[in-house]
């Protein structure tokens, strides 16, 4: 699985990059503070002004550690979305800096 960009927790949200071969892209991932029920994210994903994805607590079913599954859209990106996961960086010792991992859905 490669990373497609890191973040840094800032109080409850992360900041950092999304990097791709095409794209370079700043993003926040700010708690969703409209969320009303349980199918709508936890997370909003912005680049900017511009909303670009969601996310969502999920708990792994083998560790039972919490993370955050994320999907991404954008015109840049094509037709189809791309999901991922905020997972610890390799190597990091930082408790507070997480890669996004793509999560290919093929």
């Amino acid at each position: 699985m490669a990373a497609i960009g890191f973040v840094t927790r800032e109080g409850q949200a992360f900041k950092g990059e999304l990097r791709t071969l095409s794209i370079r892209a700043d993003i926040m991932i700010v708690p969703n503070s409209r969320k009303t029920g349980e199918n709508q994210p936890d997370y909003r994903v912005t680049s900017g002004s511009v909303e670009v994805g969601a996310g969502w607590l999920r708990r792994s079913e083998t560790s039972g550690n919490a993370y955050v599954s994320l999907s991404l859209a954008a015109p840049e990106f094509g037709p189809r979305r791309l999901y991922a996961n905020l997972g610890r960086a390799a190597g990091q010792d930082d408790d507070d800096t997480f890669a996004i991992i793509w999560n290919p859905a093929d």
